[in-house]
């Protein structure tokens, strides 16, 4: 047998001990005591075989020698430390090993004759360029770190599978060129190092069996079990969601790891806060209850006795009995103690599992073996236990929208696109109701759809509000400052005066930007100061029809003037609505090209969000020409809403400016609705992304400048790709053919947003019918 486990191979491989025996030659040269005795005669022995210096090339070789390798190897061995160490002669990355310290050999024959022992996830394309690195470095003098931790993964007697870590010493190793060797330069140095996957280009440049590996390497084997494990914990725990249909026995596999323990079974109860009351987890086929055994719920009081119900509840402490039928043996355990012994538990772990002080509910370990679980090894699920709080706290928070009670009403406001889902969920409630009363609905989630996201939204708003309240304002204050003055005028009270100073400092107020509160402020004063001295003093006639003028102006609502802002009310209504009927009716169009979800909201302007994908319409067979489809029929509408708005806008009593924007997401994302808010949103962490970017891309600047990237009587495109750009320019050439936007096309790059970078625009401004008109002529 030689020593090619992997068909190609860098190297050829020569197993010589040629260091060791220069070594020795050293030693035998100082000729000072026992040692240079003791080296001299391994060098005569070995004098009559010249592979242990110029390489062994099988393993026949090797196992005619053992006992003359072994005395070799003897210092790099010591005997003191062979039921200690886990140790052998290998060569790096082959499954090539011999000369076994005593724990080592132990190891293996516990795993059996029929084990083969292999790196974990180590294929020979690793192989390769990890030996073809090695060159690189030793050879070419390069400072590469390719190095993964490597494990070898061994079931012990008792079948628990073992995780060593492989630490390799390479000081006895030496790489020679051979004639087939191909010289490398720094570019081909680079070139490697940017093509990793590039396989061919590595056997290129490092040809099969082109340089020669002499020597032998040590491997040393580190126990790594509980820390790999607990990182397999860690990646279950991750996967692990209200849908999973079994982890317990992924769960059961890592902690008898953990534990050593091969019969060791893990349970979970629930436990409800309110009614101190224990049930076992909705889907039962994921994780039993050994607490409950074949009961779904019972008060904690009942099923536990009252030393661990004050231990786990009360004090939210773990317990430990090692000796399950001893604990039973004391009348107060007995009928918890017999309980276990009957599902066959010998010792068990009860851990609470404890967030922000609330009980989620109870882990339990147990085994058939007493002493097996005690006080002592329950210390290794403090290394486990964060991990566990927080997928369970996850696992609760997704059966929570499960559990809660709904039926088809309770349904509100559902588009007809998706109302399929919610009446097949809704029947299956009906015809589950008499056979599984604790049915639970389950949530409504639409996987792979694409989202449209766009906005018509009315230009400086706020500000224009802000304006109409202070004109509001000012108006009010001078209705009153002209009264207080004839009231002066008759009655010449020095009181009026003042007042008529302090009515005329709050009017000098409205001149700068109006604070949050200062309304308030001055509505206050009125009603406390000035209404109740217009109704009480015997006011002439002139004098008395400014105060019913002024009286006749107040809003009967918000006791203040209010003419302005309902100006303002009406236009921003006026603009909502009509935007609102023109996106609704060609809605309906859309819908017969492909069913798809959409819904829109109106605050200064409407927005609307659109999902089209197969999942939403399965009968449909959805294909991206659909997606397409839509994007085109979104950038029409919105042309169109702008030229809508603009022939209103001469109607209206303010004469308000909308921009428009589009936000380009080509990624699939999923949607799930929320019962609590009772309509649809983005699921997950990666999909949440487009819902950050959706939030604050309208206030979004353009790169370098104070500018906004949207502008009116232009639609704004926001995107991220340049496959989107290019897609974006055929729907705008097209558009621009027929006469529904301008010719000039603005690329943009979008200042970074919180968490957001990378964004670009394209903006194009819309022919209104005026211009349109003019072009025609």
């Amino acid at each position: 047998m030689n020593f090619n486990q992997f068909q190609d191979n860098p190297f050829v491989i020569k197993v010589s001990f040629h260091k060791v025996l220069e070594a020795l030659e050293e030693i035998a040269a100082s000729d000072v005591d026992y040692r240079s005795n003791y080296a001299k005669a391994l060098i005569e022995k070995t004098a009559p075989f010249p592979e242990f210096r110029e390489g062994m090339t099988t393993m026949k070789q090797i196992e005619d020698n053992e006992v003359l390798i072994n005395h070799l190897m003897a210092d790099l061995f010591p005997t003191a430390l062979t039921h200690n160490e886990i140790k052998a002669v290998t060569i790096p990355f082959l499954n090539i090993t011999f000369n076994y310290t005593e724990r080592f050999k132990k190891i293996i024959n516990e795993a059996g004759s029929a084990f083969d022992i292999n790196i974990r996830d180590f294929d020979e394309h690793q192989f390769y360029i990890m030996s073809c690195s090695l060159i690189l470095n030793a050879f070419y003098n390069q400072h590469f770190d390719f190095s993964k931790p490597l494990f070898y993964d061994i079931p012990n007697a008792e079948g628990i599978m073992k995780h060593y870590r492989i630490l390799y010493n390479a000081d006895f190793l030496e790489i020679i060129p051979t004639e087939k060797a191909v010289k490398l330069t720094q570019e081909d140095i680079d070139q490697l190092i940017d093509n990793f996957d590039d396989i061919e280009l590595w056997k290129e440049k490092f040809p099969k069996e082109s340089w020669i590996l002499k020597g032998f390497g040590i491997v040393l084997l580190f126990d790594a079990t509980t820390e790999n494990a607990v990182s397999n914990l860690k990646s279950d725990l991750l996967k692990v969601t209200g849908d999973e249909n079994d982890f317990s026995e992924s769960f059961q596999r890592i902690f008898r790891s953990i534990f050593k323990i091969p019969d060791l079974r893990i349970g979970f109860t629930s436990f409800i806060q309110e009614e101190i009351k224990f049930n076992t987890m909705p889907n039962k086929k994921q994780v039993s209850s050994f607490i409950l055994s074949e009961n779904s719920e019972m008060k904690c009081q009942n099923a536990l006795n009252s030393s661990v119900f004050k231990t786990l509840i009360e004090d939210k402490k773990r317990i430990a009995i090692s000796n399950v039928r001893k604990f039973a043996e004391a009348p107060e355990n007995e009928k918890f103690g017999c309980h276990f012994l009957s599902q066959g538990i010998e010792s068990c772990i009860l851990a609470p599992v404890v967030k922000d002080d609330k009980i989620l509910g109870i882990i339990e370990l147990v085994s058939s073996m007493p002493r097996e679980l005690n006080s002592l090894n329950a210390n290794k699920l403090d290394t486990v236990m964060p991990f566990i709080m927080d997928t369970i706290e996850r696992y609760y928070s997704d059966i929570q929208n499960k559990i809660e009670v709904i039926i088809q009403h309770e349904y509100t406001t559902i588009h007809p696109s998706v109302y399929w889902k919610f009446q097949k969920e809704a029947r299956k409630y009906i015809l589950e109701e008499n056979l599984n009363p604790d049915y639970i609905f389950k949530e409504i989630v639409f996987k792979d759809v694409y989202p449209l996201y766009g906005q018509i939204d009315i230009k400086e708003s706020s500000d224009t509000r802000n304006r109409a309240a202070q004109t509001d304002i000012k108006n009010q204050l001078s209705s009153l400052i002209k009264i207080v003055e004839a009231l002066h005028f008759q009655f010449n009270l020095d009181i009026l005066e003042q007042r008529k100073f302090e009515l005329e400092g709050f009017f000098k107020e409205m001149f700068s930007s109006l604070k949050a509160d200062t309304e308030q402020q001055i509505q206050r004063y009125i009603e406390a100061e000035i209404h109740p001295i217009l109704n009480k003093h015997n006011a002439n006639d002139a004098v008395q029809t400014l105060i019913d003028d002024y009286f006749g102006e107040i809003d009967e609502i918000t006791g203040a003037f209010y003419q302005e802002r309902k100006k303002f009310d009406k236009t921003l209504t006026s603009i909502n609505k009509k935007m609102s009927q023109l996106l609704d009716s060609k809605q309906k169009e859309a819908q017969a090209i492909f069913p798809h979800y959409f819904e829109r909201f109106n605050t200064d302007g409407v927005e609307h969000n659109l999902y089209i994908g197969n999942s939403i319409a399965p009968q449909s067979n959805f294909d991206l020409n659909y997606l397409y489809n839509m994007r085109l029929w979104q950038l029409q509408i919105l042309a169109e809403m702008e030229r809508e708005h603009y022939a209103l806008k001469a109607s209206l009593p303010y004469q308000l400016e909308v921009t428009s924007l589009i936000l380009v997401f080509s990624s699939p994302i999923t949607i799930r609705f929320r019962m609590d808010e009772k309509r649809f949103d983005v699921d997950g962490s990666y999909n949440a992304r487009y819902e950050v970017v959706k939030k604050r891309i309208d206030k979004a600047l353009e790169k370098g400048t104070q500018k906004r990237i949207t502008e009116k009587g232009k639609i704004t495109i926001v995107y991220s790709h340049s496959h989107e750009e290019k897609e974006y320019k055929k729907y705008i050439e097209y558009l621009q053919f027929q006469k529904v936007l301008e010719p000039t096309v603005e690329f943009l790059d979008v200042e970074d947003l919180q968490g957001v970078s990378g964004l670009k625009a394209i903006r194009v401004k819309v022919i209104l019918n005026e211009e349109k008109k003019a072009i025609a002529n």
